[in-house]
């Protein structure tokens, strides 16, 4: 389920039916997001432990990848733990295939901060990291557990950030929606 609201994040407990998190969240993100996201959880009685990654897609790395499950399993998560994915598609993508894995599969939510992520990466559940063969070369495709789109998160976007999110939206319309593309111009 797709749920977008200006102002979710404030209410984001509502719609998380685990009462543990682990948030997963990037250097870039973090200081603007993960307070308001903690205080939610905390309205709504919900544990929660934070991983913060360094931002970028260099994240999207093997040796990354084995450090965030180690912190994961740190906490000694079940299979009710829910993985929060707070952040861009590089967050998105790293933090699904580590819920793809641990304990054979736990739940997780994206909670997508850039426009890009909130079409394209945060649905379908595409997963992954980068090899030197090439980008998203490992991953699995594993289903969120729900998305929940703050459109606030937009304003604190650069414009080519935006641009590249509409970039993606216009592809969309290209390939199968003449009336869409319409509209979009």
């Amino acid at each position: 389920t797709i749920y977008c609201q200006s102002g979710l994040m404030h209410d984001v407990a509502q719609y998380i039916e685990a009462k543990r998190v682990v948030n997963v969240t990037d250097t870039h993100v973090a200081p603007l997001y993960l307070h308001p996201l903690q205080q939610a959880l905390n309205k709504g009685d919900i544990a929660h432990h934070t991983i913060v990654l360094p931002a970028g897609e260099s994240t999207k790395r093997f040796s990354r990848l084995h450090t965030l499950t180690e912190d994961i399993l740190a906490v000694s998560p079940d299979r009710n733990t829910t993985l929060l994915a707070l952040g861009g598609g590089v967050v998105g993508d790293i933090t699904g295939f580590a819920a793809s894995m641990i304990l054979r599969g736990i739940p997780f939510i994206q909670i997508p901060t850039t426009l890009l992520a909130q079409v394209d990466s945060s649905v379908g559940g595409k997963t992954g990291i980068n090899t030197h063969y090439g980008k998203n070369t490992i991953g699995s495709f594993y289903q969120p557990k729900a998305v929940l789109i703050d459109s606030d998160t937009l304003d604190s976007l650069p414009e080519r950030h935006l641009k590249a999110g509409y970039a993606e939206i216009l592809k969309y319309a290209l390939i199968g929606d003449p009336t869409f593309f319409a509209w979009l111009e």
